[in-house]
């Protein structure tokens, strides 16, 4: 049996299509997390290419030398740091390592600068003692052996980077005749690896490119042709060596570019002021190609390196340089247009890019093409590369070395480093062009072999070691590992094993009672096990047994299979204000074992380093949104085993920008063209413009609106005035509002013109018996067209004059026209004039000279009274001619002389009540029954009313009384209640007495049976007996004439509380509680009486009693009682008359003082302080006076001590106080 074991990450060629398609991803180093739920494939890929990757040869197994790291082909060095050449192997036993240089055998030990790193072949090349680095340039290969085999690296061929210094050259001043063709050369210095040009000036600026000045491959600047603003003194063109990273430039160059105008004056003062040169200007020209030359040139490029072809044209105007391909098309994905479309670049070249590609330039003077021949070679590549082989003895093999390239590369095998044809024999091998056979091969055959791949453009070399082993199963993958997978997702367990002969994998699940195999399971030729779609039920312990002909080995996994996450609530597309919250949610379900973590993404990156933004469990909030927070905003929840993500945009509205660019064209007379340019929308789009102006002549500062257009336009064309200053300005409407006004436009001057319109309202109406006053709405300063505004008023009597008769005025809106007879029509024009002509004339109107008095009273005014309260009044028409102008109506005065009743003499104020010009007849409504009045009838116009019609005096008759003025219980008994009452002050007739009426009312608020009592006119009070006891009685009174009876009052009344012992009280269970709200007093009561009273006095005081009305309820609240007395409260129920029939016993209320917190003096620091301080002075004075008496005064002995002092005891002076010193 052959096990393949893969050294390198390459298509595994036992594996499916699939899965070696998904390792080419891994391979190529493509990410898998391209879409938001590639979370689990991303883990699914890695573990395959684990799978792939890891199947090598336990290292503590014999196995020949592979060579794992290596330097690069072409390794180009720094000299300022050490050369470090790299070379790493493994093998067991452990290889050893061996340089050769240029071919031959490298002695490492006999240059003390060359040192081998421990356990490893890389080469430490030390050449920081001034050593050169070139000194070591040359073609170096390491050689990995051990006692199994050799294995060998590439060729590296070490070279020192190079920044060779500019050469130094002056340059002379270039001269240019403005639209000439130029080439700056660079000609940078050749360096390893080359250098990369650009163009600056002195001050470190780029130079500006465009389609007429451009950089070409070569660094060269190739103007197609020049400018005056050419000209400048600081062309310098850099070169800068990416190795050692230094830039050096070049000296200056200086371009002078002048017109033929410049170019003889400069010539004249040489040869005597002749023109050499002609003054017309560089005629334009065709296109014509700087580089390349010719019409056809050839390319070759390699196989998946860069092709870039540049096609650079002269020509005035500027050409436009365009690309094709003859033989095909461009490829899009790989190609780009550069330098303004003079350079075409393709990336990873393929064979299918060979062929003929044309650039075309063009200006409208004509085109010119080149082609460029493409050619593609190809240094070999591999289509498979050899693979190392462990077989087990007796077993057959194969390696094969398959390259492609262009030319075809050649194949050379070598053994252990040797060319296979010196290597030793073995007939268990044979050649065969680019494979090796082996069988039945043999313990001892073990060896490595090279493949070495080449033509003319490069090489591949490989090693690959055939390992003959005999070893039974072990399995690799660590026991009892826990694999995760997401429900619906495919799972795949690995069992990773070795063995000689191949072992074969088989798999069990928890109670191995049958093998694996089938849907939905797979196992693949690797001993990993699929299941493409897991779920729930897949959960669980599996086992996997590897066995050949020496052994068996087995190894337990678990998988868990897992809920997905998903998100329940996605964040929902907004658009916002500026300057206000915004709030995504972004909800989520996910399994209960996995911990969720998200994040929020703006426009694919974090989110911006802001104390707006504020990040929830579930949600985003970004506060005062401005236009930069505008995106897409995008939710990420990731667990440990899958992630999901959803996005929304988020569009900042506000108003729009200011529209700018203010520009007028196309003057007219009376026109001008206004465009302009919009400002930003803002993300929302213009609905209209607004175009304002201001009157600098006669409204400075005042701007008006003038029309309006779409917001697809940015232009309008205005119709204006005369004679008016304009300045214009635009304002912007979209969704959010108006935008800020765009600065005023140049100022627009219309000449003056004759006015275009008269004015308007015009009327005419007399304010005096003898004047017409002529009135209208004067022209604006817009309106008047010019200076010199007049206004011609003309006038004429209708039917009566036939010549106008006129007046011009100036600054006024009334005219008036005096002496005019009364109240006739005129005809009334007034036309607007100025100094450049008359207005359009004007039309007629009607107007009527001023009204005077009626001088006459209506006639036959008559009333007919239709009841107590309500009379009509007749009247005849005055004559039109006594009218003396429009009658607008007739009025009534009317006005109450007296009552007829003895008792009432009531004087009102007059009333008036107007009717229209066609009444002859009225109704006065409200008057007072039972009274005399008087009226008179008067026509009136505009100007007043008339004389008055001879006074008429009529009767109202009797009507129903008012209420009596007054009705009270004046005493109560047990079975007798006295009532008085007073008149009613509207008597409205003769009273031809009252009527009582009255019924009981219980407890329950139910009425008894109505008694009715009719009681004289001239009594005042009256008794009623035989009443129930302790009974509730409703009174209804009311007064009467011959009309019927008047409203009636009511009132309640109780006839006095049964004395006899039988009888029960009517409050109980009267109780008191306390609380911070107050007192509260809590009662039963049975009694008729609704009025109810709280009474309270403190305690054991003189004071009147305080008494609080209960509002329906049998509970009061007492507030405003002090702290800490005593009061006594009883309940009381009181009649109408507010006189007390009912008391509750006497409660006594105590109320609890309220302890002030007690501050324990001793206790406070303030006090304990001043006590202190006291003893203290205490304390000191006692010493004081200790001192005095034991002194008693001084005597001479005292005063000498005093004065000398003894010697022995003398105070030290500062200089004689030394310490040591610290040290």
């Amino acid at each position: 049996m052959i096990l393949s074991v893969t050294l390198s990450v390459s298509v595994c060629q036992c594996c499916p299509d699939w899965l070696n398609s998904l390792q080419r991803r891994i391979i190529g180093h493509t990410a898998v997390m391209d879409r938001p739920r590639d979370g689990p494939l991303a883990l699914l890929l890695l573990l395959l290419g684990h799978v792939i990757t890891a199947l090598e040869v336990p290292l503590d197994l014999p196995q020949p030398p592979t060579i794992t790291h290596q330097s690069p082909k072409e390794y180009i060095v720094d000299p300022r740091e050490n050369i470090v050449i790299h070379c790493e192997a493994k093998g067991k036993p452990h290889p050893g390592f061996s340089w050769t240089r240029n071919g031959t055998h490298f002695d490492i030990d006999k240059d003390p600068k060359v040192t081998m790193k421990p356990h490893s072949g890389t080469l430490v090349i030390d050449i920081s003692g001034g050593e050169k680095a070139d000194a070591y340039e040359g073609v170096y290969q390491c050689t990995a052996h051990n006692e199994l085999g050799t294995a060998v690296s590439n060729n590296i061929v070490i070279r020192q980077s190079r920044s060779p210094l500019w050469s130094k050259e002056k340059f002379s001043p270039i001269v240019a005749q403005e639209g000439q063709s130029l080439i700056l050369h660079c000609r940078p210095p050749a360096g390893l690896p080359p250098p990369i040009v650009f163009w600056m000036d002195n001050n470190f600026q780029r130079l500006p490119q465009s389609r007429r000045v451009s950089q070409g491959l070569n660094g060269d600047l190739y103007f197609s042709n020049v400018l005056m603003e050419d000209s400048r003194n600081n062309y310098i063109c850099y070169a800068r060596f990416p190795h050692t990273q230094t830039i050096q430039q070049k000296q200056p160059i200086t371009v002078h570019v002048i017109d033929m105008d410049s170019l003889n004056d400069t010539m004249a003062d040489y040869f005597n002021d002749t023109d050499l040169f002609s003054d017309k200007p560089v005629d334009e020209r065709p296109p014509s190609f700087m580089v390349p030359s010719g019409s056809l040139s050839s390319k070759m490029v390699l196989r998946g390196e860069v092709l870039e072809m540049e096609c650079i044209a002269d020509g005035l105007p500027t050409p436009v340089v365009s690309w094709t391909k003859l033989s095909g098309e461009i490829p899009s994905h790989r190609a780009s247009f550069q330098n303004f479309n003079k350079t075409l670049r393709i990336t990873e070249v393929s064979e299918a890019d060979a062929g003929e590609y044309r650039c075309t330039a063009r200006n409208r003077l004509g085109s010119v093409h080149h082609t460029i021949r493409v050619s593609v070679k190809a240094a070999p590549y591999w289509i498979s590369a050899p693979r190392n082989l462990v077989l087990a003895p007796l077993e057959t093999g194969v390696i094969t070395c398959r390259a492609r390239g262009h030319p075809k590369p050649s194949i050379r095998w070598s053994m252990n480093g040797l060319p296979i044809e010196d290597a030793p024999k073995d007939p268990s091998r044979k050649v065969e062009d680019d494979t090796i056979i082996f069988s039945e091969v043999q313990t001892g055959s073990s060896a490595v072999y090279q493949c070495n791949a080449s033509n003319e453009y490069g090489y591949l070399l490989a090693n690959a070691f055939v390992n003959v082993l005999a070893e039974p199963p072990r399995v690799l993958t660590p026991p009892n590992k826990v694999y995760q997978v997401i429900m619906n997702k495919p799972a795949l367990l690995e069992c990773l094993s070795f063995g000689s002969p191949v072992p074969a994998v088989t798999w069990f699940k928890d109670s191995r009672s049958s093998m694996l195999d089938g849907d939905p399971y797979e196992i693949h030729k690797n001993g990993t096990l699929q299941i493409h779609v897991s779920q729930a039920v897949n959960s669980g312990k599996y086992t996997c047994v590897a066995r050949n002909n020496l052994g068996i080995s087995e190894n337990h996994v678990y998988l868990e299979v897992k809920e997905p996450t998903r998100i329940l609530r996605p964040p929902d597309y907004r658009v916002v204000h500026r300057n206000r919250d915004v709030l995504f949610e972004c909800k989520v379900k996910h399994d209960p074992s996995l911990v969720p973590s998200s994040t929020w993404l703006k426009d694919g990156g974090e989110l911006p380093d802001d104390e707006r933004f504020r990040v929830d469990s579930d949600s985003l909030t970004i506060k005062d949104v401005t236009e930069s927070d505008a995106g897409t905003y995008t939710c990420v929840v990731n667990t440990s085993l899958d992630q999901d993500s959803a996005s929304a945009r988020l569009t900042v509205v506000g108003q729009p920008d200011a529209p700018t660019d203010l520009e007028l064209t196309d003057p007219g007379a009376r026109s001008v063209q206004l465009t302009w340019t919009p400002g930003d929308e803002h993300n929302s789009a213009i609905k209209k413009f607004l175009i304002q102006y201001e009157d600098g002549l006669h409204q400075s500062g005042v701007w008006h609106n003038l029309t309006e257009v779409p917001g697809t336009k940015t232009t309008a064309h205005l119709k204006l005035s005369p004679y008016v200053h304009y300045s214009f300005r635009v304002l912007a409407l979209n969704d959010v509002g108006y935008s800020r006004p765009s600065m005023p436009s140049r100022q627009y001057r219309t000449n003056p013109a004759a006015p275009d319109e008269n004015p308007s309202e015009v009327k005419g109406q007399g304010t005096e018996h003898n004047n017409l006053v002529i009135t209208w709405k004067p022209l604006t300063g817009l309106q008047a067209n010019g200076p010199g505004l007049l206004y011609k008023v003309m006038w004429r009597q209708q039917d009566v004059e036939e010549e106008w008769t006129s007046v011009s005025v100036a600054n006024v809106s009334k005219f008036v026209v005096s002496g005019t007879p009364t109240f006739v029509p005129y005809e009334v024009k007034v036309q607007a004039q100025n100094d450049y002509g008359h207005g359009p004339k004007p039309a007629a109107v009607i107007g009527y000279s001023g009204e005077d008095f009626p001088s006459a009273a209506p006639d036959h005014v008559q009333v007919v009274v239709l009841n107590s309260s309500l009379a009509e009044v007749h009247w005849e028409d005055v004559p039109l001619r006594s009218v003396r102008g429009r009658l607008q109506g007739y009025k009534v005065h009317y006005r109450r002389e007296r009552s007829l009743h003895r008792h009432n003499s009531h004087h009102s104020e007059q009333r008036t009540e107007s009717f229209g010009p066609n009444r002859t007849s009225g109704k006065i409504p409200n008057l007072h029954p039972f009274s005399i009045y008087s009226l008179h009838v008067t026509a009136f116009n505009a100007r007043g009313e008339g004389p008055a019609s001879a006074t008429q005096r009529f009767e109202t008759p009797e009507g129903v009384p008012g209420m009596p003025s007054f009705f009270r219980v004046s005493a109560s008994d047990l079975d007798s209640l006295t009532l008085e009452w007073g008149p009613p002050h509207e008597r409205n007739g003769r009273l031809t007495g009252y009527t009582l009426r009255y019924q009981t009312v219980n407890s329950s608020h139910d009425l008894g049976l109505l008694e009715e009592l009719d009681l004289p006119s001239n009594h005042s009070s009256v008794t009623l007996h035989n009443l129930h006891h302790s009974t509730r009685y409703k009174f209804y009174f009311s007064a009467r004439t011959q009309r019927g009876s008047g409203p009636a009052v009511t009132e309640e009344a109780v006839t006095i509380l049964d004395r006899a012992p039988a009888v029960a009280p009517a409050f109980g269970n009267v109780s008191s509680s306390v609380s911070e709200d107050g007192a509260r007093i809590s009662w039963e009561y049975w009694g008729p009486e609704r009025h109810l009273y709280v009474e309270y006095i403190i305690d054991n005081s003189d004071e009147d009693w305080h008494t609080e009305k209960v509002n329906g309820s049998q509970f009061h609240v007492l507030k405003g009682l002090k702290e800490g007395l005593a009061y006594k409260v009883r309940v009381v129920a009181g009649g109408q008359d507010e006189r007390s029939l009912h008391r509750s016993e006497e409660l006594l209320v105590k109320l609890p003082a309220v302890v002030s917190p007690q501050v324990d003096i001793a206790t406070q620091g303030w006090f304990i302080g001043l006590m202190s301080a006291i003893a203290l002075l205490i304390l000191i004075l006692l010493i004081v006076c200790f001192i005095k008496r034991n002194k008693g005064g001084k005597y001479p002995v005292k005063e000498k001590e005093d004065a000398h002092g003894d010697p022995e005891i003398q105070p030290m002076k500062e200089d004689d106080i030394t310490f040591g010193e610290y040290r």
